[in-house]
C-alpha cells in the first residue's frame, strides 16, 4: 500500500479543565436539507452525551430564524450535527464566523469544498492521492460519452448530497439512464465515477488523531442510505478491521492527508475502498452522523472512549 506521509500541521489541541470551561453551548441540529431525519437522530443522541458530561447545552433545530435564535442566547460555542445543504456546506459556518461563536466541524473553506464531490476529487488528483476515474454529467446529452470515457460498471452521485441520498450503480446505458435521473432529482450537479470491486473502510479524525478504521460489509449493491440507517438492512460493521498493523497505519496516513488536502478541519470522516490495486478514496464526511448506527462512536468505542466522552473531545476542538 503506497501512500504519501501525513501533511505537516501542526495544531494545539486544548483539553477542557471542566465542562463549565465550554460556557453556553448551542447544539444545532435539524435543518431544512434531505438529511434532516438523520440530523434528528444525531442531535438527540449529542445532547444526551453532552448533558451527561455536565455541558450547558441548548439544542437549536436549525429553520430560517437561527440567525435570530443565535442572537438571542448569545452562545459562547456551537456543537454542529446538521448535515447536508446549509448545515455541511459552509454555509452555517460563514454565518457563526460572522457572529464570533466558535463551531465543531470544519471552517467555510474545508465544509464547501467537501460538500462537493466532484471538486474534492479533483483536489486530491492534483495532489497526487488515488481516486477513481469520474467526469461531470450534467446534461442528459453528455451520458453518451461515459462508456467511452470511464467504461461499465459505474455509480452515479449527487455532487451536494450526503448518507448516499440519489446515488446508485449502473451497468449499462439504459442503467445509467435511471440512476442519472434519480441523482437528478437532487442536484443539478451530477457525477460519475468508475465502479470499484474491493472492500469498503471508514476512518473517523478528531483533532489530530485518526482513530481505528471500521471494515463495512453489506448484502446490498453498495452501502447506501438503507444500508446506513435500516436496522434490518444486515449491514456488518468490523472493528478492529482485520487488517495488518502497517496497513491500518498506511490507511490513516491517507485519510489525514485526504483530510487535510480539502482544508477539513476539527473532525470528520473518510471513506475509501481497497482493491487488489490499492485504496482508492471515496470521499470526506465533515460532519458525520451520531446516530445509534453511526461509524464515529462505534471507532471511539474500540478506544474505550463513551459516547459522552467523544461529544466533549469533538467540542474541545472549539477552545
Amino acid at each position: 500500500m503506497n501512500v504519501a506521509a501525513p501533511s505537516a500541521v501542526v495544531i494545539s489541541e486544548k483539553r477542557a479543565a471542566s465542562s463549565s470551561e465550554f460556557g453556553k453551548v448551542a447544539l444545532l441540529y435539524g435543518g431544512l436539507s434531505a438529511e434532516r431525519e438523520v440530523s434528528l437522530q444525531s442531535g438527540a443522541a449529542v445532547l444526551a452525551g453532552l448533558r451527561e458530561a455536565g455541558v450547558d447545552v441548548h439544542p437549536l433545530d436549525v429553520g430560517e430564524d437561527i440567525f435570530e435564535q443565535l442572537a438571542r442566547g448569545r452562545f459562547d460555542r456551537a456543537f454542529n450535527v446538521l448535515h447536508g445543504r446549509g448545515g455541511e456546506d459552509g454555509t452555517i459556518q460563514g454565518a457563526l464566523e460572522m457572529a464570533h461563536i466558535p463551531c465543531t466541524g470544519s471552517g467555510v473553506l474545508g465544509s464547501a469544498l467537501a460538500m462537493d464531490k466532484q471538486r474534492t476529487k479533483l483536489i486530491w488528483q492534483a495532489v497526487g492521492l488515488p481516486v477513481a476515474p469520474s467526469c461531470p454529467v450534467n446534461s442528459e446529452l453528455a451520458l453518451a460519452g461515459v462508456a467511452e470515457q470511464i467504461g461499465f460498471p459505474v455509480i452515479v452521485k449527487p455532487v451536494h448530497e450526503g448518507s448516499s441520498i440519489g446515488m446508485a450503480k449502473a451497468k449499462d446505458a439504459e442503467g445509467l439512464l435511471k440512476a442519472w435521473w434519480l441523482a437528478s432529482r437532487y442536484d443539478d450537479e451530477i457525477m460519475v465515477e468508475k465502479w470499484i470491486e474491493g472492500t469498503e473502510y471508514t476512518l473517523a479524525i478528531v483533532g489530530r488523531d485518526v482513530l481505528p478504521a471500521i471494515k463495512l460489509e453489506t448484502p446490498r449493491e453498495f452501502y447506501d442510505y438503507e444500508a446506513k440507517y435500516t436496522d434490518g438492512a444486515g449491514t456488518q460493521y468490523l472493528c478492529p478491521c482485520g487488517l495488518g498493523v502497517d496497513d491500518e497505519a498506511k490507511l490513516a496516513s491517507l485519510a489525514l492527508c485526504a483530510f487535510d488536502a480539502v482544508g477539513a478541519s476539527s473532525w470528520g470522516r473518510i471513506d475509501l475502498i481497497c482493491d487488489d490495486q490499492g485504496p482508492w478514496l471515496l470521499e470526506v464526511n465533515t460532519n458525520p452522523g451520531m446516530t445509534s448506527h453511526s461509524l464515529v462512536p462505534m471507532a471511539a468505542a474500540n478506544r474505550d472512549w463513551s459516547f459522552s466522552e467523544l461529544v466533549v473531545r469533538i467540542l474541545e476542538t472549539t477552545l
